[in-house]
């Protein structure tokens, strides 16, 4: 089975799961890191998410996980928050997070710069803007490596 269908069949189970649980998806993602597979769960609600979250939905899935068994490798399940500084990767996150400041990193530097800070005002699928010091910018989406949430302390 392909990446993109095991996060995709993993989404459509944690998506039941997640509703039971009080808590919404944020986002599944299946990779390989230094040879071993994860199986990674991202939830989130209003207000956070906790430890008790994280415990519950991760009982859950790893039951409804072991009942479908759709993934042949062996792999770690993991259940988390997305954490303050989340990557934005889906369209539905941005969409939520329209006004509110973000980093864009490139592959490849834009005017002397790969790193770029400002809120974000307007997508479509081929680009992102942002106003930096109230000004537009606006990058391919081919162009950018990573979309977070800015961390201010």
């Amino acid at each position: 089975m392909k990446k993109r269908e095991i996060e995709q069949r993993a989404e459509m189970l944690l998506t039941a799961i997640a509703i039971e649980n009080g808590v919404s998806v944020y986002d599944v993602e299946y990779v390989r890191e230094a040879g071993e597979y994860f199986l990674r769960c991202f939830i989130d609600r209003e207000g956070g998410v906790t430890i008790d979250h994280c415990v519950a939905v991760n009982h859950a899935m790893s039951k409804a996980l072991d009942e479908e068994d759709f993934i042949d490798e062996a792999y770690t399940l993991e259940v988390s928050s997305p954490g303050l500084g989340r990557s934005l990767t889906k369209d539905r996150h941005l969409e939520h997070e329209i006004g509110s400041e973000i980093d864009v990193k490139l592959y490849q530097a834009k005017d002397g710069q790969k790193v770029f800070c400002g809120i974000l005002t307007a997508f479509d699928r081929d680009s992102i803007t942002i106003a930096v010091d109230d000004a537009p910018v606006t990058f391919r989406r081919k162009d950018i490596a990573s979309i977070k949430l800015t961390i201010d302390f």
